[in-house]
């Protein structure tokens, strides 16, 4: 007489998404950008941490709607905290711009050719950012990937 054990369902890669992680991911590190540019504005302040809220809300947002554990979900957690970090940077530089310009914000977003974001970036780039960007994608990376479904004790085949 052999007992059966209740099998437990695998995470299965058909339940996975990429484009849905990619979705999910973007949107997050629009929200995370779109927040670093508000509290750069009220506290007038560019605070280096906001890079880390970035890196682990796209890498939540990528593990959650993902559903991937494979290391393609971690490659774009990471790519997509450092973009919202870049995003954030622009956005609070533009956010000041506006402030001390008296130009409304959405003229300055809309009116920037690639090379002048490339300009203002370099202009107001600092060592630390580095350290913050790293960390940033650092959680983007650890923190996207799904765990993957528990092995079956030895003996019993999956």
């Amino acid at each position: 007489m052999e007992q059966r054990q209740p099998e437990v369902a695998p995470l299965t890669p058909e339940a996975a998404s990429l484009p849905v992680a990619l979705a999910a991911g973007g949107i997050a590190a629009a929200i995370g950008a779109a927040a670093w540019a508000l509290i750069t504005v009220w506290t007038n302040m560019q605070i280096g941490w906001m890079a880390v809220g970035i890196g682990f809300l796209v890498g939540y947002a990528v593990r959650i709607f993902g559903k991937g554990s494979d290391p393609m979900f971690q490659v774009l957690g990471a790519v997509l905290s450092l973009l919202g970090c870049l995003a954030g940077n622009l956005l609070a530089v533009c956010a000041m711009l506006s402030k001390q310009e008296q130009v409304p914000f959405f003229d300055i977003l809309t009116h920037l050719d690639p090379a002048q974001i490339v300009e203002l970036m370099v202009a107001t780039f600092s060592a630390m950012d580095l350290l913050f960007y790293g960390i940033a994608i650092y959680e983007g990376y650890s923190v996207s990937r799904a765990p993957a479904a528990p092995l079956p004790p030895p003996g019993r085949s999956a």
